[in-house]
């Protein structure tokens, strides 16, 4: 019986550290100051100025979904929400000014549940870059980027 109820107890233990696990994933993106946010439409005038100096565009989400569409002139990382994605940020903008315009955008899924977002984010700021501003996808990549003929790049 107090092997059962051990047993019980670990298991307890080890469901509510999963949920706790789980929740502090969820929503990651939503901890991201609202000042550092650039929405579609501001980062599209951006893009399409003449006059305005382009911003280091990088996807921070799924390979497969920058393949299907990404935006032009964005360079795919590596999902941020993995060690090897987010030593990928890190080596890839290494030798750049800290004061570089960047943007980080991913959209694999709604903001509140992104998982990419917010580790690029705070990988960045940990290497003092202070340009960054994280592109706010509200839904997901598709519908605020894409359905709204915004410009793509299909492929690599």
């Amino acid at each position: 019986m107090r092997i059962h109820m051990r047993f019980h107890h670990v298991l307890l233990v080890f469901v509510i550290c999963t949920v706790a696990y789980v929740a502090s994933a969820a929503g990651q993106a939503s901890a991201i100051p609202t000042a550092r946010l650039i929405q579609p439409e501001e980062l599209l005038k951006i893009l399409e100025s003449a006059a305005a100096q382009k911003p280091l565009m990088i996807q921070v989400g799924s390979h497969v979904l920058y393949t299907q569409a990404h935006i032009p002139g964005s360079e795919y990382i590596g999902a941020a929400s993995s060690e090897t994605g987010l030593e990928q940020l890190r080596k890839r903008v290494q030798s750049l000014p800290r004061t570089k315009s960047i943007v980080l955008y991913c959209g694999c899924c709604p903001w509140s549940h992104c998982p990419n977002v917010k580790p690029a984010y705070e990988a960045l700021a940990a290497m003092g870059f202070t340009n960054v501003k994280v592109l706010y996808i509200a839904e997901n990549f598709g519908a605020d980027w894409v359905n709204k003929g915004y410009p793509v790049v299909k492929g690599e």
